[in-house]
């Protein structure tokens, strides 16, 4: 996640290592931190996933002959959302058993219009959500500035909400949104059952449901269930298809056609109905062949990297670490230590500079006093760590880390 939520997350790990040193940031201070993260991660030897904000303009371009075979790349390029884009529309709609879906540049245009589109018809511009939730997190309160909306959040504990709490909300609403994974509770999921009771009781109150589904290609391990089942149980579904399947950009909108065609005359009024998005398209589809199947993978793979790296912490003498979900739910997952954000997020660069290998690539942010938290993506490069290979690169890590803190 670059995007602006990937450049959010440069600034804050360059303020945290500016903590880190005791010195003051800087615009060539910086730089010099950007260049010196981004360098050890290009040259490390060893990662769990190399990101597409990671590579150079010439790698990223070169990616888009994965999408020979994929498309007639001898047909017209696309003219605002026709040609290249409506296959992949259609390609969406039949993953996800959905009538029809909409592409959208971003994630947090396409849930605007779509809570949008059911605030009119409900009648009701109320959304209950997750107080981590994505829109109430880290979009500058979009919902309400933009879209008109009202928010209510039902639970801000580390979960999705339960049924109870949905069911006996104290307030009135129109829509439920639940996010799937909840990212910023450790890409955590509820059980298939949880789902479908709380889903059962959004609709006890007439409310329609949305899935904030960012994430959804991968939580079918976790659920038991395709795709198709788990937004059956949704009214609407959004997707994301950079975030796992490694593409340019770009979202999409599933649901019924008519809801779907009325979010694509709201795409066109939010500035949406982009002249020519091949390059997205293209690198969507090739996503959508090449790592959606792969994604199963990852998440088996990641639960063995959580293990190892609970098994390392304890090795190494570390008087507290938690991986969380102590099983991961997905190919994502945090991690939470005992020492100051800078510090780990110093030691982390050393580690990756000195020794070729990243074991921790994404910023550390205060968990609280003393405590501080990362989270682990785990993707193609990722399957080539075994157990061990993590238990020598944390001894590696916990051995750059100040030893008064230890």
């Amino acid at each position: 996640m670059i995007d602006t939520a990937e450049q959010a997350e440069q600034d804050k790990q360059d303020e945290q290592d500016d903590q880190a040193t005791g010195q003051l940031p800087d615009e060539d201070r910086r730089s010099r931190l950007r260049e010196r993260r981004l360098a050890a991660h290009r040259d490390a030897r060893r990662v769990f996933a190399r990101f597409g904000f990671h590579k150079t303009l010439r790698e990223r371009l070169a990616e888009l002959d994965r999408a020979e075979g994929l498309y007639d790349l001898d047909e017209l390029s696309d003219l605002y959302g026709d040609g290249v884009v409506e296959a992949l529309e259609t390609k969406v709609a039949g993953l996800l058993g959905t009538e029809a879906a909409a592409f959208f540049p971003t994630g947090t245009m396409a849930q605007q219009v779509a809570l949008r589109c059911w605030a009119g018809r409900t009648g009701d511009p109320t959304v209950a959500l997750h107080a981590l939730s994505h829109p109430e997190v880290h979009e500058r309160n979009a919902f309400s500035e933009v879209g008109r909306l009202r928010t209510v959040r039902v639970t801000s504990e580390p979960r999705l909400p339960t049924a109870a709490e949905v069911r006996d909300f104290e307030e009135p609403f129109g829509a439920l949104m639940l996010e799937l994974p909840l990212r910023d509770a450790g890409f955590v999921l509820p059980s298939w059952e949880e789902l479908t009771e709380v889903v059962a009781a959004a609709r006890e109150r007439d409310a329609v449901v949305h899935f904030d589904g960012a994430r959804l290609w991968e939580s079918t391990v976790h659920f038991g269930r395709s795709l198709e089942e788990i937004a059956d149980l949704a009214d609407s579904v959004y997707v994301s298809f950079y975030k796992s399947l490694e593409a340019f950009g770009g979202a999409a909108l599933a649901g019924p056609r008519e809801l779907v065609e009325e979010a694509k005359a709201w795409r066109h009024r939010y500035g949406g109905e982009v002249f020519q998005q091949f390059p997205t398209v293209l690198s969507a589809l090739a996503g959508l062949e090449r790592e959606l199947p792969r994604l199963p993978e990852y998440v088996a793979h990641a639960r063995v990297v959580a293990a190892a790296l609970r098994e390392g912490f304890a090795a190494a003498g570390v008087p507290w670490a938690r991986v969380h979900p102590e099983v991961p739910h997905t190919h994502d997952f945090q991690v939470w230590l005992p020492y100051d954000a800078g510090v780990l997020a110093e030691a982390a660069v050393r580690t990756a500079e000195e020794t070729g290998t990243v074991l921790f690539g994404s910023a550390w942010d205060r968990g609280g006093p003393g405590l501080a938290v990362t989270e682990v993506h785990v993707r193609a490069a990722g399957l080539e760590w075994t157990a061990e290979d993590v238990k020598t690169a944390v001894a590696e890590f916990v051995a750059r880390l100040p030893e008064v803190v230890r």
